[in-house]
């Protein structure tokens, strides 16, 4: 194979391939899965491409082509690359603000001509290893992406064998293999170059595209450009590069400062927001004595039904997904509905959960092992023990998805806090206010509990009158006092009747 195709027959294209890249977009897919481009999308190194009319997001995506050399029907991982004749350098761009017209085809956010370079040399795939190739992106010279193969989540060999299960793969068809970590979004005037070599070795040279803006502009009739903040983030790999206000985080000082307040006090500062249904309730600890903050991550499990579990209850399932997607701190919450007569999770699992340093494991079913379950560092809150496994009366169904556990909604990135006392869920959005109300909460109730300890009577001191509250404002801790038009964090507002201090 000498040649790029001038009009391949088909141009297929992987959505995640690569570690990176599946980092970045915060899922990992359990098979792959495809789009196509249509042929009049190629175009050769050194041409120009217009951004469309109205949009802003213009994405790139280096990525490395394979080009079908023999036809392939259902063949075997085994011999799936003697069906490939050669490998280029391909550029998968996208305009994300038309995302939205076709986000499942992707047909005109990627299909616009042009908008798949390949390029300029080809490699011959018979003297090659598909595991050990790189893919380099540059972007007005600066290195963008850099990423091998070894880091595939789907080899090039299972790609093809798979796709030719169902379709019949034809000499010069292009697979596109996805795209690593890096990819983001060019402007008018930019220049971009992508390269694909075995470092060391032979090259297909840099595919060169730039950038020019388009003046025609949509007609009426065609479903024009449309952009929000999460589509920018998407385009640009995260809402900092995007200049986008960042997502919450739960920084070290946070997570510090959650886990010195009990969940009584959190749960009585998310009533004072009108927050009332924020504890997951009617679970038991396996370390009561551990404090446990993190971020949730979720598991769904529906209702047993034979066809259903014979459709997703086996193989790499979702419950197995979500162990093995775990990250340090992560609290893995899940939906059992209440159901505690068969397992959620055993002691293999919550090992697993454990080596990739989950804060906990909260479900509100059954958990299998518990003698083992319960001797490892992990705190889990569980309804109690059952021996059964999970297929007895449940199926592992969604990961990452809005969830009900002990009578609390629960989203991922939601806030998790346990102790003793129960578990409290937190919204991103008011952990940061929470906190610091709860640890002021605290400090007044230590002072309060002083005074008591040395005889004062709790009238007019718990919660404070004025007197009190100036004379806890003089002992605070920094000797610093809330401005007056501040509102007490601990209570209700001193009146002027209330009775001072002895």
């Amino acid at each position: 194979m000498t040649h790029v195709p001038a009009r391949p027959g088909k141009i297929i294209a992987v959505h995640l391939n690569y570690a990176g890249r599946i980092a970045e977009r915060g899922r990992r897919p359990e098979f792959p899965s495809y789009f196509l481009k249509p042929a009049t999308s190629v175009a050769a190194t050194g041409e120009v491409l217009e951004r469309p009319a109205g949009t802003e997001l213009l994405g790139f995506e280096g990525e490395i082509a394979l080009i079908v050399g023999r036809r392939a029907r259902r063949v075997s991982p085994d011999t799936a690359w003697s069906h490939v004749a050669g490998v280029t350098a391909a550029n998968d761009f996208g305009v994300y603000d038309l995302r939205w017209a076709d986000r499942g085809s992707n047909l005109r956010a990627k299909g616009g001509d042009g908008f798949t370079p390949l390029g300029p040399a080809v490699l011959d795939a018979a003297g090659l290893d598909p595991g050990a190739l790189r893919v380099r992106t540059w972007v007005n010279g600066s290195l963008a992406q850099n990423a091998t193969t070894a880091e595939l989540a789907f080899p090039f060999a299972q790609l093809i064998a798979d796709l030719s299960q169902l379709i019949t793969l034809e000499p010069d068809d292009v697979v596109l293999t996805g795209t690593p970590a890096g990819a983001s979004v060019v402007v008018p005037g930019d220049v971009v170059e992508v390269e694909v070599d075995v470092p060391g070795g032979p090259s297909t040279g840099r595919l060169t595209t730039r950038i020019v803006q388009d003046t025609s502009v949509l007609p009426g009739y065609s479903a024009g450009p449309r952009v929000d903040d999460q589509q920018r983030a998407e385009a640009w790999g995260s809402r900092d590069a995007a200049g986008l206000e960042p997502d919450f985080r739960l920084t070290a000082e946070l997570r510090e400062t959650l886990a010195a307040v009990s969940t009584a006090t959190l749960s009585a500062q998310l009533r004072k927001r009108g927050y009332n249904e924020m504890t997951i309730d009617g679970l038991t600890p396996t370390r009561p004595a551990a404090k446990v903050v993190g971020r949730a991550r979720t598991l769904r499990f529906i209702a047993f039904r034979d066809d259903l579990f014979a459709a997703a209850g086996g193989g790499y399932n979702a419950q197995k997904r979500a162990f093995d997607s775990l990250r340090a701190g992560d609290v893995l919450v899940i939906e059992a509905r209440g159901e505690r007569g068969t397992g959620t999770v055993g002691d293999i699992l919550a090992l697993r959960a454990q080596t990739l340093g989950a804060a906990a494991i909260i479900t509100d079913g059954g958990v299998r092992d518990y003698a083992t379950v319960a001797a490892l560092d992990l705190p889990v809150y569980t309804a109690g023990p059952h021996p059964a496994v999970l297929g007895r009366r449940h199926v592992p169904w969604d990961v990452d998805v809005t969830v009900s556990c002990g009578g609390a909604a629960v989203q991922p990135g939601d806030v998790i806090v346990g102790d003793a006392d129960g578990i409290v869920v937190i919204p991103p959005s008011l952990a940061e206010e929470v906190a610091a109300a709860a640890a002021e909460q605290e400090r007044e109730e230590a002072f309060i509990a002083r005074q008591v300890a040395a005889g004062a009577a709790v009238d007019g001191l718990y919660p404070m009158n004025a007197a009190w509250l100036a004379r806890y404002q003089q002992e605070r801790p920094g000797g610093s006092s809330p401005t007056d038009n501040q509102e007490r964090p601990g209570g209700s507002s001193p009146t002027d009747n209330e009775s001072s201090p002895s």
